[in-house]
């Protein structure tokens, strides 16, 4: 990602020229720079600010299920990453390799790390001996690399920051609920934290994660239609288990293989964020996420008692609120446009004439409606208006994703669908990888999304080639 090109003077309308909209806006709005290192991005501090946030929330939920955080190393020798044959093979082509330490070849090459299931594995054969142990529900933040050939900030980026969960467990079944339970989690946050609806079901076999049994998915839209895979969950059976030889002696004395599962995000949530609810003045950030909920903004803070009343309107909601007061000389327009593309939630102006009255203007980010607030309960106020901006930016999503889902129910009308509008397609599917390849070649990109949870049966037969149906899909184009 390396790049000489100099921050943009302003912002490109979205409906103009959509992928220079987001660069414009994570340039902008100082989330991310360029790097000297191809594929690698400088996370800047209200970038990951935000990071911050979502890994705050996320990792109080693991903790509340009883995970616990770990630390697995950077490196993977080559073999132990060969003992998982359908697993090396589905990330060969991504992989960082390192050949020489300090100055000497290296006998083994080492991989740096694209995911740690391996990794895992070898530690959980030492500690994991018998139906006591277990389960152990373990995850660790770090960072991973996969040589991306295309890259965007956040969306597509050779290293790339997230949190891996990996769990071991006595039975099949344990498993499975664990699978399932934590892609319950990544759809609360979606939809209470970032206010994002979701598609979610289960990815199609050729598209699930390489050694896993079975892979679930949740799928925002973004504004342009497009989807962007906002988490997995994987069930690995003891696929993993047998191939690192971990065993563990069960309750009937007999050596049983543990089942296990995988689950994350990443710092691709960040690009989810601005892509469903930025607009062409820049960001608009959920407030769970915002690092910024509320700016204060002083008008005619030269004047007596105005710096005092702000401060003190700041101390009062600092308490229970991420706030920022900007007593800079920095003109009000010039501050109210750039926290506006910033994506602050709320701000609230306060001046001579507004503590006269006690009170002061909140305007919403979302909405740009202006109100006066009586001071007294400021706080409940500010709670209040974070929530609305939390319930708009929620419905305008869901707005979106209802009116760029169809249903196709013949091949012609699929390609017509595909061809004319962006978006989700509803479809149904015999189950044959030949007709994903096909929709996918003739589309120029559509694909699978997942088989969701709530099926419907649209007609009898596959879309593609006519034969029997045996799921809906949901299709479309992806980041």
């Amino acid at each position: 990602m390396a790049d000489s090109k100099k921050m943009v003077d302003q912002i490109t309308s979205m409906n103009t020229d959509f992928a220079q909209w987001y660069t414009d806006v994570v340039k902008k709005a100082e989330l991310v720079d360029y790097s000297g290192v191809k594929g690698c991005m400088v996370i800047r501090p209200y970038g990951y600010a935000i990071w911050e946030n979502i890994r705050g929330i996320l990792d109080a939920e693991f903790k509340k299920l009883g995970h616990e955080n770990v630390y697995m190393p950077l490196f993977i020798p080559e073999s132990l990453l060969k003992k998982e044959a359908d697993h090396v093979a589905g990330f060969a082509p991504e992989c960082a390799v390192v050949t020489v330490g300090g100055q000497q070849q290296l006998t083994e090459r080492l991989f740096v790390r694209p995911t740690s299931e391996t990794l895992f594995c070898e530690h959980y054969k030492n500690i994991i001996h018998s139906y006591r142990d277990l389960p152990k529900l373990y995850n660790q933040w770090c960072n991973v690399v996969r040589w991306e050939k295309t890259t965007r900030p956040f969306l597509r980026t050779s290293e790339f920051l997230w949190q891996e969960g990996h769990t071991m467990h006595e039975t099949a079944e344990e498993a499975r609920a664990e699978t399932l339970r934590m892609l319950d989690v990544y759809t609360d946050f979606y939809e209470k934290s970032l206010a994002l609806p979701v598609v979610r079901g289960r990815k199609t076999e050729k598209e699930k994660f390489a050694g896993a049994e079975e892979t679930y998915t949740v799928e925002p839209m973004m504004h342009n239609g497009f989807a962007l895979q906002g988490g997995t969950s994987h069930y690995f059976g003891d696929g993993f288990a047998r191939a690192f030889g971990i065993t563990f002696t069960g309750r009937d004395n007999s050596v049983r293989y543990p089942f296990q599962t995988s689950w994350g995000v990443s710092t691709r949530i960040i690009g989810a964020i601005i892509m469903s609810h930025g607009d062409d003045n820049g960001l608009v950030l959920p407030p769970a996420v915002a690092p910024i909920q509320v700016v204060i903004i002083p008008v005619a803070q030269h004047k007596p008692g105005v710096l005092e009343a702000a401060s003190a309107v700041a101390a009062e909601i600092g308490k229970r609120f991420r706030v920022k007061l900007d007593d800079s000389e920095q003109s009000g327009g010039w501050k109210f446009a750039q926290y506006e593309m910033k994506g602050v939630p709320l701000r609230l102006e306060i001046g001579p004439r507004d503590i006269e009255n006690g009170s002061c203007v909140l305007v919403s980010r979302v909405t740009r409606e202006k109100r006066q607030v009586p001071l007294e309960g400021i706080a409940d106020s500010v709670a209040a208006a974070l929530d609305g901006v939390h319930d708009e930016l929620y419905k305008r999503a869901s707005d979106n994703l209802a009116a760029r889902t169809s249903d196709a129910l013949d091949y012609a009308q699929f390609l017509d669908v595909a061809e004319r509008r962006s978006g989700f397609i509803r479809a149904m599917w015999c189950g044959d990888a030949e007709c994903e390849d096909k929709i996918k070649n003739d589309t120029g990109g559509v694909k699978s999304r997942c088989i969701p949870f709530e099926e419907e049966r649209l007609s009898d037969v596959c879309v593609c080639c006519g034969r029997p149906a045996k799921h809906m899909v949901v299709w479309g184009r992806q980041y």
